[in-house]
């Protein structure tokens, strides 16, 4: 196998994966990323049950659209058809991120969505992150209830009893959007122990959402 082919895409995958754990979104072997392979039918994503610490480029899976091992030694993530029903619906996604973190977690537990109430949410988000139905991992069930939950614009959306999926164009894009979800989360969860949980409005996130996109240094004319 010549593991140095999709080597840009071996290596944001392995880096995100690391980042994860470095950011306690997930432990032990749990969790998954993704990043769709531009111009081919096929996506690079993590292997299943192998410890993120002993992870290197060649442990990354190539995967066709048609579920096949394209390149790769090692069985690719339990939850690889999640990851390509994602791509197959929106196509302006090239990255997934998939944790299981706890505060973010808690909400899928309870079945409630996370709500936007820290601007960096209305920002990176922009939207209260909804619950896919109940499905056992890695089953097509738990793919199909994903993908039906999401509609165009979402970035993220829990899975009930199990974890949360980040979306971007990026793996940066979707890391980041794990990261802003469980910090919000965490949040929404403190404010409620106070007493008082004060969400953003649906004109305040488009505010500042709208705003968010002119963040950063000024181009030169």
């Amino acid at each position: 196998m010549d593991w140095m082919q999709y080597l840009k895409e071996r290596q944001d995958v392995l880096s995100t994966a690391k980042q994860m754990v470095n950011h306690n979104l997930v432990s032990g072997t749990w969790g998954n990323v993704s990043v769709r392979v531009k111009g081919e039918a096929a996506m690079v994503i993590t292997p299943s049950g192998l410890a993120y610490s002993a992870l290197g480029l060649k442990d990354m899976v190539v995967v066709g659209w048609d579920g096949a091992i394209v390149e790769g030694d090692h069985k690719p993530s339990i939850e690889t058809q999640m990851h390509m029903q994602i791509y197959n619906r929106f196509s302006h996604i090239n990255a997934i991120v998939h944790v299981h973190s706890p505060y973010a977690t808690a909400f899928a537990v309870a079945g409630k969505r996370i709500p936007m109430v820290i601007e960096e949410a209305a920002q990176v988000i922009g939207h209260d992150i909804k619950v896919a139905p109940y499905a056992p991992c890695g089953t097509r069930e738990l793919a199909r209830n994903t993908v039906s939950t999401l509609t165009d614009g979402d970035r993220a959306v829990l899975l009930s009893n199990h974890g949360l999926v980040g979306l971007g164009e990026t793996v940066e894009d979707a890391l980041k959007v794990c990261d802003v979800a469980e910090r919000t989360a965490m949040i929404a969860i403190f404010s409620a122990v106070l007493g008082s949980t004060n969400c953003l409005t649906p004109d305040q996130v488009n505010i500042v959402k709208r705003d968010y996109q002119h963040y950063g240094p000024e181009k030169e004319g």
